[in-house]
């Protein structure tokens, strides 16, 4: 059997029209969980005063990228003009102009006090016009330093009665230590609105494992027993990313056993298989079959996906 024909077999296995559990940040396949929604609360609340920094951080896999993106989605353009930066590893020139870019503001062959000027100027266009600008700059943590003080004097462009730029960081933790500093006490001081994505808890995992299967065209009933889901959340601690993985090869492994149910033994398996899982205790219920089935089938999907 083919790679392209296994892959079209596993989907009609559970009535797949797409693979649920992609690692792309895919809104339509944004599942409304509790910590999802407290942030993006956060995010809406805090747009609509108008005013400082926003800060989102998570750990490595908690769906900031995700929620970044279902934000930017929900702006109304007649309202809110986008600035994007998802790689903020740049020198201060090089942000000036990045945002310039982002702006539809010439910033070639003129020098950098120009292009401060001219995205002023621009910002300013855009507030007489009753337009909104708004910052999102994705690992945020990854900013240089001499940037971040410059993304500081970014927001200082103001109008008598305005801020004319918002700006939202998303971030790992490590963005709290970054603006820890004393050095950045002044921007920490304008961040007026902060959250922090949590790991999902069990009741969110499991609403979660059955959209995300429900949204792929999945059409019948939860197909992880209690068992295996309970070990899912032993395995993943709540991270969005690694219940993706897990999630993903014991579908893989279910299927290739013949068996219309996820079981712990297949999780265990579906762990054992994922860097990052949380180790997990075997027994004799344990199959060595399921890590050597998971681990092919695993490759069969790469192999499949770079070709």
């Amino acid at each position: 059997m083919s790679v392209a024909n296994l892959i079209g077999g596993f989907q009609e296995y559970y009535g797949f029209e797409q693979q649920p559990f992609s690692l792309a940040p895919n809104t339509e396949f944004y599942v409304e969980v509790k910590t999802q929604l407290e942030c993006f609360n956060v995010l809406s609340y805090a747009i609509q005063s108008g005013e400082g920094f926003i800060k989102i951080t998570g750990e490595v896999g908690t769906g900031k990228t995700l929620l970044c993106r279902r934000l930017l989605n929900s702006l109304h353009s007649d309202d809110f003009l986008s600035v994007y930066i998802p790689n903020p590893a740049l020198n201060p020139q090089a942000l000036w102009r990045a945002i310039g870019h982002e702006l539809e503001v010439e910033v070639n062959n003129i020098d950098i006090h120009q292009v401060q000027e001219r995205i002023q100027q621009r910002l300013l266009s855009l507030a007489q016009q009753g337009r909104s600008v708004l910052l999102v700059v994705d690992e945020a943590q990854c900013i240089p330093e001499d940037s971040l003080e410059a993304m500081r004097l970014i927001s200082n462009l103001e109008a008598e009665s305005r801020s004319l730029i918002q700006i939202v960081l998303f971030g790992q933790p490590e963005l709290d230590t970054l603006l820890a500093q004393n050095r950045f006490r002044q921007l920490k001081q304008r961040i007026t609105y902060s959250a922090e994505l949590q790991p999902m808890d069990d009741a969110s995992m499991q609403h979660y494992i059955q959209q995300r299967m429900i949204l792929a065209g999945y059409r019948g009933m939860p197909v992880f027993e209690d068992k295996a889901l309970k070990l899912m959340t032993k395995a993943t601690a709540g991270i969005p990313r690694l219940i993706n993985i897990i999630a993903q090869k014991a579908l893989f492994s279910a299927f290739g056993g013949g068996s219309n149910q996820v079981s712990a033994a297949h999780v265990r398996a579906a762990a054992m298989d994922t860097e990052g899982a949380k180790p997990l205790k075997l027994d004799n219920r344990f199959y060595w079959k399921e890590i050597s089935l998971v681990s092919l089938l695993t490759l069969l999907v790469v192999m499949h996906e770079l070709s």
